[in-house]
């Protein structure tokens, strides 16, 4: 196994089988998935928990296969809009959590370690937002900020 906060995957990886042709055993159509996607995003589902429950419940082994678009471009073509990006919005959770505990013990030395991985993460996908647009140029990751934003 790779390291846990290295860049790289390392040598081992499942990798998705190449198909390009829709597997039998799907039984909905392109409007039928996105209906549903448009469903379960009412219900306040976020783009992961929504694929799992399409491949779980549905079947559905990739709404990119079926339909030709990801969740997220599904739900921004219909007028779906997400403030932040979900995976970093999840480690920002993860690093106000784990302040909280830092807080409450200060001589945890292990878990300040893991908030600096954590919040190193936070930084290089804020730069990597920036440059892709999703989320503002002047936009800068703050603790304090980041503790009202997850309230």
């Amino acid at each position: 196994m790779a390291r846990m906060h290295a860049r790289k995957r390392g040598k081992s990886g499942s990798t998705r089988p190449a198909s390009k042709s829709i597997p039998q055993w799907v039984e909905f159509s392109t409007k039928e998935i996105e209906k549903t996607i448009l469903d379960l995003n009412d219900e306040d589902k976020t783009q992961s928990e929504i694929g799992l429950i399409l491949r779980d419940n549905y079947g559905v082994p990739s709404t990119k296969l079926i339909t030709g678009k990801r969740i997220g471009e599904i739900l921004s073509d219909n007028g779906v809009k997400v403030e932040y990006p979900e995976d970093m919005m999840n480690l920002i959770v993860k690093a106000v959590n784990l302040r909280k505990h830092m807080a409450k013990n200060p001589k945890d030395n292990h878990n300040k370690r893991g908030l600096e991985l954590i919040e190193a993460k936070i930084k290089r996908l804020v730069k990597y937002y920036k440059k892709t647009g999703k989320i503002p140029a002047e936009w800068k990751y703050n603790p304090e900020k980041a503790a009202i934003m997850v309230k």
